[in-house]
Formats: structure tokens, C-alpha cells, sequence
């Protein structure tokens, strides 16, 4: 509530601006229903916004403290933001060694607050997008967070997809093919440049798709960005389950092996490495963190590398698509955007698709 003056002088109350994309009437009364107790009315605020989904933390008049999750306010395709998907993986997940925040309700009726949403527990801990929050962790600390990190991955690929009732998150066959075929359609019909990499890597990786792949539940976008950190070190919750499904583990690991860039490294010279957490002291390299998943997983990674190779061609086709829309004006004003550094990164990618494929043994 806002304090003001009335005409007389006494202090006055204004209800304070609705937060964007809730109706806060119409979430306390769904809260009444599906959270009991909790303790109406919430204070509001934003986590995180923009082109993401909206991320609201309530705290309610005892104190306790919840996550609310919605869709953007605006260009939200029907599976970008799919919300029932998250909440179906978190909530599945709630009884294994997968640590996930708890699952409190989930409301599927966009009549209640604009569009689907879902609520769960408040996870204490630090969210590492980048070397800034990073630094807050001691190295001692880093190092634990980037081991449990591979540990808990592994653990994720062992669970039993049809004890968890996770058969229907996703199609059981195909899984790498289909993101290849898909995520070249749209360089296809976005690129605003021939790259003769990523076309070259596109047929590579169709030449050489794995005949046998497991099935397991893949994230889709596994990395410490979207994991909170306990304030000791240790991964406390996997966050942003959206385009989880089903699919090749080896994917999901190479695309987290991606991410991770030590000093020194090929992927440590692109314009924006200097901002990856793992560009901190503490995280071990690459090397060590993939046999330490091996170990714990008990699956062999010696074709890694094909899988490295599908992730540095996906992204190069995301970046396109990116820079895509900077270009066409979707995105709003360019004139402090680097596209040129846009544009080196799909090159960048793409060459390195080549190099991991360059890499594999002859069959």
C-alpha cells in the first residue's frame, strides 16, 4: 500500500499497481484453495521478467515465502513458455535424488490470472548467470557446486521414467534427429548469412546419428544458470523444467559440457566467455567433470563428442534466430546490440561443430 494525504490532511492508503501478468484478487482466492497455508495478503516481486518467464517471490503476512511462475506478457508461442509441462517434471520429480523446489499447485485456467501458472516452495540459495554471483560462492564452494552439479545430472538420467509417470513428457524415439532437423528449418528460414560450417555440420550429423540411444528425461537446458546454489556449495533446486521431455542423456550432458568454459579453453576466447561462472577459480575442468559423470552414471561417453558437436550446431541455429529478430526489428532498438558479434558467434559455433566432428573415430 501506498501512504498519501487526503484533502483534510490525514494519511490516506492507494493500493499499491497489480505486478504485471497477476491478478492478485484472483491468486489469493486460487491460494485459499490449493496452498492453505499460506497467509494472504502477498507482497510481490519480480525475479525475473523481459523475453523469460515471469518469476514472481510472494512473501504473505506470516512470512513464509512462495515462487510464482507464469508466461510473458507478450509473443508466447503455445510450447515456448509451456507451463503444465514444468510442473508436470517438478512435481514428478519431488520423491528423487533430483533436488527440485517443492511442488505446491498448479493452476491450468487462464481465466484465473491471464495465463496458466504454477507455485512452489521459496529455495534459499544464489542463482549463478554469470561470474557476478559467482564470486559470492569461496572457491572451496564453486568446486562442490560443479561437482554436484554433473552428480545430480547423472542422477536424473537414472530415474525410472515410468515409476515417476513421466512416460507421455515426450515422443520415445528420435529425439536427437528430430531437434537436428528442426533447429536447421529455422536457420533456414532466419539466417541473414550463408555459413558453410553449419550446413556442412548439419549433413555430418545426420551421417553419423546414433544407431542406439537411451531414453531417459532430458532437461534441455541444464546448466548452473538455471540451478540454485545452496549457500554452501551444493546444487539446492533444478529450476526451469519448460522444454524438458524425453531423450538422449549424452545430449543433455554434452550441452552442459558446452557451458562449460575454464580459462584457457577454445569457447574461453568468444566475446562474452568472460562472464561464464566457470570462468571462476574453484570449478573443475571439463575433463574431470565428465568421467566424474561416467563414474556416477555408469554410461559410456566416448562419443561424447558427436553430441558436443549436435549442441554447438544447435546453438549457432538459436543465435541465427536471435539475431534474426534484432535485425527484423522484433526485438526493439539494436543501436547498443553487437551484431557483428552476433554474427561471429554462429561462425564461431559452427566451426567448433566441425572440429568435434572432425574428432570422432571412423566407423
Amino acid at each position: 500500500m501506498i501512504t498519501a494525504m487526503d484533502t483534510n490532511g490525514a494519511p490516506s492508503l492507494t493500493p499499491a499497481p497489480e505486478p504485471a501478468g497477476v491478478s492478485v484478487r484472483n491468486v489469493e482466492r486460487w491460494f485459499a484453495t490449493e496452498v492453505p497455508h499460506a497467509v494472504p495478503p502477498f507482497v510481490f516481486e519480480l525475479i525475473a521478467g523481459g523475453h523469460s518467464n515471469l518469476t514472481y517471490r510472494l512473501t504473505d503476512a506470516a512470512g513464509q515465502q512462495f515462487v510464482l511462475r507464469r508466461p510473458p506478457l507478450n509473443s508466447v508461442l503455445a510450447t515456448a513458455h509451456d507451463m503444465g509441462r514444468e510442473w508436470r517434471a517438478i512435481h514428478a520429480l519431488q520423491d528423487t535424488l533430483v533436488p527440485v523446489p517443492p511442488a505446491l499447485g498448479f493452476c491450468p485456467d487462464p481465466e484465473v490470472s491471464g495465463q496458466p501458472f504454477y507455485v512452489m516452495g521459496f529455495v534459499e540459495g544464489c542463482v549463478q548467470h554469470s561470474i557476478t554471483q559467482t564470486l559470492t560462492l569461496t572457491p572451496e564452494q564453486r568446486r562442490i557446486s560443479g561437482e554436484t552439479l554433473f552428480d545430480v545430472l547423472a542422477d536424473l538420467h537414472g530415474i525410472d521414467v515410468e515409476a515417476v509417470g513421466l512416460l507421455g513428457h515426450g515422443p520415445h524415439t528420435g529425439y536427437v534427429e528430430r531437434q537436428i532437423r528442426r533447429w536447421y528449418k529455422q536457420y533456414t528460414v532466419s539466417k541473414s548469412q550463408d555459413t558453410p560450417d553449419l550446413e556442412s555440420s548439419y549433413v555430418r550429423l545426420l551421417e553419423r546419428l546414433p544407431e542406439h540411444s537411451e531414453l531417459t528425461i532430458a532437461h534441455g537446458d541444464y546448466r548452473l544458470g538455471n540451478c540454485i546454489t545452496s549457500p554452501t556449495g551444493p546444487i539446492a533446486a533444478v529450476l526451469d523444467w519448460e522444454i524438458s521431455t524425453l531423450g538422449d542423456p549424452l545430449a543433455d550432458l554434452a550441452y552442459l559440457l558446452n557451458t562449460w568454459v575454464r580459462p584457457g579453453s577454445v569457447i574461453a576466447t568468444m566475446s562474452d566467455a568472460a562472464m561464464l561462472p566457470t570462468m571462476a577459480d574453484g570449478f573443475g575442468s571439463a575433463e574431470e567433470m565428465l568421467h566424474r559423470y561416467a563414474v556416477r552414471s555408469g554410461r559410456d561417453v566416448s562419443h561424447i563428442e558427436y553430441y558436443v558437436a549436435f549442441n554447438h550446431f544447435k546453438s549457432a541455429c538459436i543465435v541465427q534466430g536471435v539475431l534474426s529478430r534484432y535485425l527484423s526489428g522484433a526485438l526493439g532498438d539494436t543501436s547498443n546490440v553487437d551484431l557483428d558479434g552476433f554474427a561471429r558467434a554462429i561462425a564461431d559455433r559452427s566451426a567448433m561443430a566441425i572440429e568435434a566432428l572432425d574428432s570422432l573415430p571412423l566407423t
